[in-house]
């Protein structure tokens, strides 16, 4: 018998499965966009707001996609009092129990934006997250669609701020009282129907994916896919899906409208929303919204079903290139509508509202497309070397990096193995320093040091063919009075500032 203790095995790192580690360029490509929104979001008037990642699952509420159960969707854990908790699923939720709890002390209208994680417990893909970041702006109280108006002009200029020229987007605009409206006027009505107008909605959704023909087939008995799967349909007959067909495929709202109100004609709902999307026209059309910026658009669906009145997307209408290749049309990056009854479930009285949601990482990646992220870039910290480890020569040392960083200049001390000086200027190059101080025992008696400037050194070594030559040049190096440490640096940094400029406008 082998008494020899087994090793310990050694523990594998790894990433659970749909999360993503954030490194430093996306996190400040992410500070950098969402310092953009939040400029906008103010300038209207709106104030933070921050909730927690946790709810009680109840609070949530049963309005996740392709479910009929609270929990369905998202990641939850039972606490010690045996009540269910669950990290939330978007950030409107969290609004709406936020108000409910706090409705005597909040002024209306309330006019918040919150920016954080949400999480989907579902099956992660390409380019399919289980923790991604959403940025919201709402307004809750305002019963007039005036507010949703609002909504969509200051997602518009959110747009405009980030880089998005007009021409690259449009904020689609739609009534989910008109589709209610079609849907009953086609004969889904009354909550038996719920279940079918449910179905409709999805395959609706499904339009820009599938196509017409493709919709159709959803619409009716069902569609298989290249796989050989089998999406079952909704069951509608022919002459629903034409009516259905001719709401979603509406390109003029204007040529079409009469119509459209033809169709709804005799629904109380489809009537009334066909007004609030003409007074929506109107609103921003006044306000120098004009179609190429602001469409009303019948295709739009939210998937969410607490939408109750105008439903709005932002999309980018530019072509990429995706991952196979081809040039496909980027898409919607945010979008949000009116949803009146999500704070009344906790009120017992209605309490109108109405909010967009930005998918931040959607939207940053088609910044990148762009070339609108990263342009106000930061710049490494300058690098002091350290080479002696006395008391005396890293007090100096430590003194400089301070008197750097107090003048506003980024600085670091090396703070590895200062034995192996070569190390150190690897380390800086690696790290892309733009300057690296040098104070060996000479310099120091005679309280000088040596500044070299990195980035010229990069751009010698490559005119420079021979050692005397690179003597010679020595210009990428100077000696300065320790005194005027901090003046030389600002100096070699604004001329490298000055470098860049020329670089990019060349």
């Amino acid at each position: 018998m082998n008494d020899k203790q087994k090793k310990p095995q050694k523990l594998k790192a790894r990433l659970p499965r749909g999360f993503v580690d954030r490194t430093t360029g996306d996190i400040r490509a992410v500070n950098e966009m969402t310092a953009k929104i939040r400029e906008v979001y103010e300038h209207y008037g709106f104030d933070p707001l921050e909730t927690p990642l946790f709810e009680y699952t109840d609070a949530l509420g049963k309005f996740l996609p392709d479910s009929d159960r609270p929990n369905e969707g998202v990641f939850s854990l039972q606490d010690d009092d045996e009540q269910w908790m669950s990290l939330r699923y978007d950030l409107t939720a969290p609004l709406a129990r936020h108000v409910a709890e706090n409705f005597n002390e909040i002024q209306l209208p309330y006019r918040t934006y919150r920016a954080g994680y949400v999480f989907r417990n579902e099956k992660p893909g390409p380019g399919r997250f289980r923790q991604f970041m959403q940025f919201d702006a709402d307004t809750v109280g305002a019963p007039g669609v005036q507010a949703d108006a609002e909504m969509c002009m200051m997602m518009a200029d959110t747009l405009e701020a980030l880089g998005i020229k007009r021409g690259d987007y449009l904020i689609r605009v739609n009534n989910r009282k008109v589709l209610d409206g079609v849907l009953e006027a086609i004969g889904l009505g009354g909550d038996d129907k719920a279940g079918q107008r449910l179905n409709v909605l999805r395959a609706i959704d499904k339009l820009d994916k599938f196509g017409p023909e493709g919709v159709a087939l959803l619409l009716g008995p069902g569609r298989k896919d290249e796989s050989g799967d089998f999406t079952k349909g909704a069951g509608l007959d022919k002459e629903q899906i034409d009516k259905v067909l001719f709401f979603v495929g509406i390109k003029d709202y204007a040529e079409s409208a009469v119509r459209l109100a033809e169709l709804v004609a005799g629904t109380a709902r489809g009537g009334e929303g066909v007004e609030e999307l003409n007074f929506i026209g109107a609103l921003v059309t006044s306000a120098a919204y004009g179609p190429d910026r602001i469409k009303i658009d019948p295709s739009v669906v939210r998937g969410l079903e607490y939408y109750t009145g105008p439903v709005y997307e932002a999309e980018l209408t530019f072509d990429v290139t995706n991952e196979k290749g081809e040039k496909v049309v980027f898409g919607s990056v945010g979008g949000g509508g009116r949803y009146d009854g999500l704070v009344s479930r906790f009120m017992g009285q209605p309490v109108p509202a109405t909010g967009f949601s930005i998918g931040v990482s959607r939207l940053m990646t088609a910044l990148k497309n762009l070339g609108k992220l990263g342009a106000s870039e930061v710049i490494e910290p300058v690098l002091v070397t350290v080479m002696d480890g006395d008391v005396e020569a890293m007090g100096r040392y430590q003194k400089m990096t301070q008197e750097l960083r107090a003048a506003g200049i980024r600085a670091e001390m090396f703070q590895g193995n200062w034995k192996k000086f070569g190390n150190q200027l690897k380390y800086a190059d690696r790290r892309g320093c733009p300057v690296a101080i040098i104070q060996g025992g000479d310099e120091r008696a005679e309280g000088v040091v040596q500044i070299k400037d990195l980035i010229e050194g990069k751009r010698l070594s490559g005119e420079i063919e021979d050692n005397a030559s690179w003597r010679e040049a020595r210009v990428a190096q100077e000696t300065a009075p320790e005194a005027g440490l901090v003046a030389k640096v600002k100096e070699i940094l604004a001329a490298q500032a000055e470098d860049r400029k020329r670089a990019a406008d060349a």
